[in-house]
């Protein structure tokens, strides 16, 4: 389940048109969502509050193991439309796979001039959260310097931190600062880096072959992820074919990263590829009639092929091989497997991964709207999303088991790993964690 700040920070990016999908670093996030979701450990409360659209606030607890919490405050630069956790599009809260849009050059916000001069500002994000008892602060701050250019700077604060240069490798994370540059200009995506703990300097970097998205077709996605039927059916892009049989049609993209530490007096490198079907961001629903047509008409025709997504990383230096691949094989079943190989070590590791959907009833207000009542949306003659169960399995002999869903206003992700194979402790850790957080 997404953190009440890292829904707000996605809210962010979507708010000012920048895709965070298309950096080097979630190069996998589609495979990650089945293979690496995160399982609660104890229990844990979070309580978040929207009192307008510019600021804030959020306040979380730990009861089990040890009893710890934070309060952290977060204002934008721009009005963002933060919902209630009754009422927030639940995919919208947690990893899942799909596939992500084609991407786009990013747009800049209208200028607005007043007599003469320009008076509109760059949008910013402004995040702060304070740990208690440990007095730990962690800081965010991310800006568009231009269109298709994004700063940000994160910092760690904490007072158990040793003054002496050489940290103990037993202790907890130092006091750090970090400094991000972005550059996105749909076909290229490059950031760099550098972080003063270690001095460490880094370059990220991913092109996409293929051509790049219009707004136009930015638009009806937008609308198919909201529940409106798109004002006009997308038009066949150049670099798309008809099908094969025996093949998938999709669009590649490769990248690469290096770093050095000052400190450390080493380097490090890695590259991937990733390969992902078309069409570009497969709707909530394919099954589910537009609301142009009649209630009662026929659901449309399934894609021609699986929405699927390949990669594969490899890090010379480490000898790390990964190859990881994802599909989705029904409308609420998405099934994965990773293969990790070390050829030096000639360590190995399997995993396979699934996350099925539920949904609650089938389709709702089957009787035509009366004269002046609005159409009824795709969201609401969906089948309403309960919740998302989770597992993933390994050669290491870890199961791990999640379920996340809603219940009433409350978002809840209960989990559990365990090792069969161990008789003193089949069961490694559970966790429940509850949150709530409203608007307005």
């Amino acid at each position: 389940m997404h953190p009440f700040a890292s829904y707000v920070l996605r809210s962010y990016y979507k708010a000012t048109g920048w895709n965070e999908d298309n950096l080097y670093a979630n190069l996998t996030r589609s495979s990650n969502a089945l293979l690496d979701f995160s399982v609660p450990r104890g229990l844990h409360f979070s309580i978040s509050k929207s009192p307008n659209s510019l600021f804030k606030t959020t306040y979380s607890m730990n009861a089990l193991p040890s009893l710890n919490g934070s309060v952290g405050y977060i204002f934008t630069s721009c009005n963002l439309d933060v919902k209630g956790s009754g009422d927030v599009r639940f995919k919208d809260m947690v990893d899942r796979f799909k596939v992500f849009d084609q991407p786009r050059r990013p747009e800049g916000k209208e200028e607005e001039w007043l007599a003469g001069e320009r008076v509109d500002t760059r949008d910013y994000l402004l995040y702060g959260r304070i740990y208690i008892p440990t007095g730990r602060l962690d800081a965010l701050y991310s800006t568009r310097l231009t269109p298709t250019l994004q700063a940000m700077v994160a910092a760690i604060s904490d007072p158990r931190s040793p003054i002496s240069a050489e940290r103990p490798r037993t202790h907890g994370p130092a006091s750090n600062i970090m400094f991000s540059l972005q550059q996105d200009t749909g076909k290229w995506c490059t950031e760099y880096t550098w972080s003063a703990e270690d001095g460490m300097w880094g370059i990220r970097s991913l092109y996409n072959f293929g051509r790049l998205g219009s707004s136009t077709e930015s638009a009806q996605n937008d609308s198919e992820k909201t529940g409106h039927a798109p004002t006009s059916r997308r038009s066949k892009r150049v670099d798309e074919e008809d099908a094969v049989d025996g093949g998938l049609r999709g669009r590649v993209s490769i990248g690469g990263e290096f770093y050095f530490s000052a400190k450390e007096k080493s380097a490090g490198v890695s590259t991937g590829i990733r390969f992902t079907t078309v069409p570009d961001a497969t709707p909530p629903s394919f099954q589910v009639p537009s609301s142009s047509s009649p209630v009662g008409s026929a659901p449309r025709s399934p894609p021609s092929q699986p929405p699927t997504t390949i990669t594969a990383l490899f890090n010379p230096m480490l000898g790390h091989i990964s190859g990881a691949y994802a599909a989705r094989v029904s409308r609420d079943l998405s099934l994965a497997s990773r293969f990790d190989f070390n050829v030096y070590s000639y360590e190995s590791e399997w995993s396979i991964g699934a996350e099925w959907w539920q949904r609650r009833g089938k389709m709702r207000n089957l009787e035509p709207p009366a004269d002046g009542d609005p159409q009824p949306t795709m969201s609401e003659l969906a089948d309403e999303v309960q919740g998302v169960v989770k597992a993933k399995v390994s050669t290491t002999t870890d199961i791990s088991l999640l379920w996340e869903g809603r219940l009433r206003n409350v978002l809840v992700s209960l989990g559990v790993v365990s090792n069969l194979s161990s008789r003193s402790k089949p069961i490694k850790s559970i966790g429940l964690e509850l949150s709530y957080f409203s608007s307005g």
